[in-house]
């Protein structure tokens, strides 16, 4: 097999405009997903059912749905309704950001109930509220359990953004196949692709194991 390096030196300016596409595409969803699963985690612990009901239905329908489905729901559906136009690049955000908010809700969610209930009480019986005591003593100590789990949420999400590609987004994936494409080639595009997909996993699972070295034992 000639492995055409020529053509992938030639791809390389898309590719790494592909890879910071990709870099903003994983940023905005993963900050969005994760304000919108601090209240939806929160909202699914709420006492009252109708409050907790349509959290509950939120992250039943956006984790037992292909991301995929989801995807194309969003680009042809919502965004055309929202902006009168379809565009890749905010549909893949938004997609992303609604199927990441589900699961980081679960994170939330686990992480809080984790905390013994006397936490909550002692903070009541200081004269906090509800919304002081959740604040300054349940999620500061909730936020240390949670940061595994939340890093492989991120790290997925990484990953999970090719599929932005179906939507004519340009990202990693597209200019892959944008390559394979034009000179119906397989393994120089994909090859290429996978291994920058790696980097990007791995330079952030570094990252997220050093914050959380950080945060036990600080």
């Amino acid at each position: 097999m000639n492995f055409r390096f020529d053509l992938i030196a030639e791809y390389a300016p898309f590719f790494f405009q592909g890879t910071l596409v990709t870099i903003g595409l994983s940023l905005g969803a993963i900050a969005i997903g994760t304000i919108l699963g601090l209240f939806i985690g929160i909202g699914k612990i709420a006492q009252n059912k109708f409050i907790r009901l349509p959290f509950s239905w939120y992250v039943t329908f956006f984790r037992g749905t292909p991301l995929f489905v989801q995807m194309l729901l969003v680009h042809f559906g919502l965004v055309p309704l929202l902006i009168g136009d379809t565009n890749g690049v905010i549909a893949a955000i938004v997609a992303l950001s609604l199927n990441s908010a589900a699961y980081i809700a679960e994170i939330f969610r686990a992480g809080i109930q984790s905390i013994d209930k006397g936490q909550m009480e002692a903070a009541r019986s200081l004269g906090m509220s509800h919304k002081q005591a959740m604040r300054y003593v349940i999620l500061p100590q909730a936020t240390k359990r949670m940061i595994p789990p939340l890093g492989n949420e991120f790290v997925v999400l990484i990953k999970e953004s090719s599929i932005a590609a179906i939507i004519a987004t340009p990202e990693l994936m597209y200019w892959g196949r944008a390559m394979q494409g034009q000179y119906y080639i397989v393994w120089e595009p994909y090859l290429t692709v996978a291994l920058i997909y790696l980097v990007l996993t791995l330079s952030l699972s570094k990252l997220l194991s050093l914050v959380e070295r950080r945060t036990t034992t600080g």
